[in-house]
């Protein structure tokens, strides 16, 4: 809170708690933003940023708690609702209207304005909005061409035309050049100087002590902090953000280290991710962490072919591989297991036999074309067994299943590839606690089997516990390569945030 701070908030959450099923996303969070006031709101992934804001926004209603502006309690059902109380959102994506000029989007959620619309008056009025902000943009001009910068902007703009008083901004720097950055704060400053209470959320902690004068901490949906940018430190924020333990998590059996698996080297793609470089052994689990945009998952897709890399050379078993699709993946023993199950993981509709028998469907034909129901059957019932599949039968549709059964299903149905390699993209994100320790049993009784894992979560405790090595990305760049030993959740986060005093060693 800065020296001439008011003292009344315009706008407070109180005790607000919100829950998705099994799932406490909020849990007694409260917080206050005052006029003139930019906080930040910074944790890590799943920490309840997204959901705090969407309950702000009247996407999610919350389950307990209230809102209070002005010192009075409010109720917000939707987005108009939030929007008719002065509370408006911009993303790290600009929703912007291409085919529509810069005038018109500013104006576009104006309802007010009649149904014959006054060009001459819509543009004069957009004009001074944007000189409020010292931007330079032709009103005329299609929305279409302008930079993701410039898009920002026009969004701040259309904020201010409905009189906002609290503007929340989600991660707008992630996708902007040092230069736009500097543009951009230029305008937050702006609207500060003209008594908006502006919500930064962001990860880049550099950015958060420029622009901040408080900043607060969720962790597991929780409060857990909030500190003014005079007495702000570095290392107790990040402590603030990892304060985990990593006990109540299942640790891999150590194990020797097997032959060489794969080497990776120099591998990029333009735009997407940089000079990412790494081994892997045979029965190793080799973790990668990072924060939301460090682009861990574009390094998976790019290993199973889905979206190639561009530069680097990959060495598979001794052989170079360029690896341009899922089936050449899948043929050299490559299986990636997808982080959304729903959508691109499993067939819903479908029967947990036809699922786990899918990638390997030509091994289930006879020379005539017919699918050998019998063989398909054996498998499915199978892998109910050893992976505890629970369902009344494996006829059923996997739509029915709970989401950690579902989780094992498709772990059953890249299984039977009998990988070299196996992906593991958010493995236990959105399955309770006992189907998260058997997925954790079933990654270590694999790595013992001497199959090598990358394991992708956002969960940094399940990361350190599982992983006999953790590569830290942040931003498309690899920021090092820890060993179990050396990694902490500290050490870990702190290389996540770019926030390491010297350049991490990059392990082999």
């Amino acid at each position: 809170m800065t020296k001439n701070q008011p003292k009344k908030p315009v706008i407070e959450m109180r005790h607000i708690s919100k829950r998705f099923d099994a799932t406490q996303a909020l849990a007694d969070v409260s917080f206050q933003l005052y006029p003139g006031e930019v906080h930040a709101l910074i944790g890590e992934n799943g920490a309840g940023k997204s959901t705090l804001i969407k309950v702000l926004t009247g996407i999610y209603r919350h389950d307990l708690g209230e809102i209070i502006l002005d010192g009075k309690p409010i109720t917000i059902h939707n987005a108009q609702d939030a929007q008719v109380h002065g509370i408006a959102a911009i993303y790290q994506e600009p929703m912007v209207f291409p085919d529509l000029n810069v005038a018109e989007n500013i104006f576009i959620s104006h309802a007010d304005r009649g149904a014959i619309v006054s060009w001459g008056k819509m543009y004069e009025e957009a004009d001074e909005i944007l000189a409020q902000l010292d931007v330079k943009l032709d009103v005329r001009q299609p929305a279409r061409g302008l930079t993701l910068a410039a898009q920002q902007a026009v969004e701040i703009a259309k904020a201010i035309s409905l009189d906002v008083r609290v503007l929340i901004m989600d991660e707008p720097t992630a996708a902007l050049s040092a230069h736009e950055v500097s543009q951009l704060f230029k305008l937050i400053n702006t609207l500060r100087d003209s008594g908006v209470a502006v919500l930064f959320i962001g990860h880049r902690l550099e950015e958060v002590f420029t622009i901040a004068d408080r900043i607060t901490v969720l962790r597991d949906g929780k409060w857990i902090s909030t500190t003014s940018r005079e007495d702000v430190k570095t290392e107790q924020i990040i402590r603030d953000m990892v304060g985990r333990e990593v006990d109540d998590f299942f640790s891999k059996t150590e194990s020797e280290q097997g032959d060489l698996l794969m080497s990776v080297q120099g591998m990029g793609k333009e735009y997407v991710f940089t000079d990412v470089n790494f081994d892997i052994y045979q029965g190793e689990v080799l973790g990668f962490a990072g924060l939301v945009g460090s682009r861990r998952t574009d390094v998976g897709l790019a290993l199973f072919g889905i979206e190639p890399a561009d530069q680097g050379q990959i060495m598979f078993e001794g052989k170079e591989e360029r690896i341009r699709s899922a089936e050449q993946a899948l043929g050299i023993g490559i299986a990636y297991l997808t982080e959304d199950r729903r959508k691109l993981g499993l067939i819903m509709p479908m029967s947990i036999t036809s699922n786990i028998s899918l990638p390997m469907l030509k091994g289930y034909l006879s020379r005539f074309g017919i699918i050998n129901r019998n063989k398909e059957r054996e498998t499915a019932e199978a892998f109910q067994k050893s992976l505890t599949i629970r369902t009344p039968s494996i006829k059923a549709n996997v739509e029915k299943l709970s989401g950690g059964n579902q989780q094992k299903v498709m772990l059953s149905k890249w299984l039977n590839t009998h990988p070299k390699l196996l992906i593991l993209d958010e493995p236990t994100r959105g399955i309770d606690v006992g189907a998260k320790a058997d997925v954790h049993h079933l990654i270590d009784e694999l790595a013992q089997q001497g199959i090598a894992i990358i394991l992708i979560s956002s969960d940094l405790p399940e990361v350190l516990a599982m992983s006999d090595r953790i590569l830290v990305m942040r931003e498309g760049r690899q920021m090092g390569i820890f060993t179990h030993e050396e990694a902490d959740q500290e050490v870990v986060m702190t290389a996540a945030m770019g926030q390491n005093n010297t350049t991490a060693e990059v392990q082999q």
